[in-house]
């Protein structure tokens, strides 16, 4: 029986969302499919959740500061909102290098997609969005729910209010700034999620000159840059002129294992000033404080011990684990005839079915395969006829899952 209803009007925003969130959504139809076939052996290769262990020099850390809080001398309570001082250092220090990034202006936090949901909060209702087509659906959902999108038009299957940037194979998967209309802020990811291309020094050094020309600011989500196996730019702030014009959000969730450990990091640098000439870095400061505790001492140590020597080269030692299942699944499809892009800088691979909706694509390789994709347009419309195929898996899962990909599609 529905309960009794208050007076309070439901936020008219969350009305906009369309149907529910992606991975959800995902989710709920392979609980459906393993009622259907209680014995089939389902393969995920869809939500982009880490599989292997995370290295024992880092989870011994994390236990060992565990242990610490449970006596006198080691117990701490709460800790500095925007983030043990130490690890802001070593972040700063060890993936940043000789940039000049400050500790001071590093804000650590519970991950990168929380801190997507901050910088709306940052931003406001009023400021005008452009995304990348496909994109990650969190740019959008939270641009949705902040105010800032207007409706969604069924015909185009976008929001009125946003701006869609197309990155296909004909423009290597890249805005053409050329005729991209201005806007406030452009969110772009490198290396993409989902099509798993690492944007070029050329393409990015275009990026900030069209973001500094235009007074735009430019959130630069780096989560996937432990990947990146070229000389593609791991950070907005290898561009001169990027501070003055960029956030960058990155996370230890892809880098380290630490998806269900939870940390991540913003940069805002102290140049990157509003139109009335306030520093961002303030109101950020405000907002972390406002509406955060600050990320889990437990996970900061185990950030710690990730940024060591021998903690770096554990942890870059299972990314090339999964550098190596991408490479397995994008030669498997290639050996089909398919187009497919990504797997070398980013542990997804981008495949193009020609013709077919990306959903029944998604339906039809769980049916008869019982493979876990994720169907193209849930990351816009510009990711029709494409599957994304995630690389976390165990190499025995990513094997077998070839094997069937094969006997299916040869």
């Amino acid at each position: 029986m529905a309960g009794v209803c208050t007076r309070v009007t439901r936020n008219l925003n969350m009305e906009k969302l369309r149907n529910g969130y992606l991975f959800p959504e995902i989710a709920m139809r392979e609980l459906e499919h393993m009622k259907k076939y209680p014995n089939a052996k389902v393969i995920s290769l869809g939500i982009g959740d880490t599989t292997e262990p995370i290295p024992d020099i880092v989870t011994s850390s994390m236990a060992n500061h565990a242990r610490r809080l449970s006596t006198v001398e080691g117990y701490r309570g709460y800790g500095a909102e925007q983030g043990n001082k130490a690890l802001r250092k070593a972040i700063a220090e060890t993936l940043y290098g000789d940039l000049p990034i400050k500790d001071t202006e590093i804000f650590v936090s519970d991950g990168s997609q929380c801190d997507i949901s901050r910088l709306q909060l940052l931003l406001g209702s009023n400021v005008t969005i452009a995304v990348q087509d496909p994109t990650f659906p969190a740019y959008i959902d939270s641009s949705v729910i902040i105010g800032q999108t207007g409706d969604f038009q069924d015909e185009t299957g976008k929001y009125q209010n946003i701006k869609y940037m197309p990155c296909r194979p004909q423009n290597n998967f890249f805005p053409d700034l050329t005729t991209t209309a201005t806007t406030d802020v452009i969110f772009i990811c490198s290396p993409n999620n989902p099509t798993g291309h690492a944007a070029s020094r050329k393409q990015l050094e275009q990026l900030v000159e069209f973001a500094r020309a235009n007074r735009s600011i430019i959130i630069f989500d780096s989560a996937y840059a432990a990947y990146v196996t070229d000389e593609s730019p791991r950070s907005i702030f290898e561009i001169p002129g990027a501070r003055e014009v960029a956030i960058e959000i990155s996370s230890f969730s892809k880098f380290a294992g630490f998806t269900g450990v939870r940390l991540g990091w913003t940069v805002v640098p102290d140049e990157l000033l509003f139109s009335n000439g306030f520093p961002v870095i303030k109101d950020y400061n405000r907002i972390v404080c406002t509406c955060f505790n600050g990320a889990s001492s437990i996970a900061q140590a185990g950030g710690l011990a990730c940024l060591s020597s021998d903690g770096l080269m554990a942890v870059q030692s299972v990314v090339d684990y999964y550098k190596e299942n991408a490479k397995i699944l994008g030669d498997t499809f290639t050996s089909l005839g398919l187009d497919v892009y990504g797997g070398i800088n980013a542990p997804y691979a981008w495949v193009h079915f020609p013709g077919m909706k990306s959903w029944d694509v998604f339906t039809e390789l769980l049916e008869k395969t019982h493979i876990i994709t994720v169907p193209g347009c849930g990351f816009g419309p510009g990711g029709e006829e494409h599957i994304r195929v995630s690389a976390f898996g165990h190499r025995e899962c990513i094997l077998e899952a070839s094997r069937r990909l094969k006997s299916l599609l040869s």
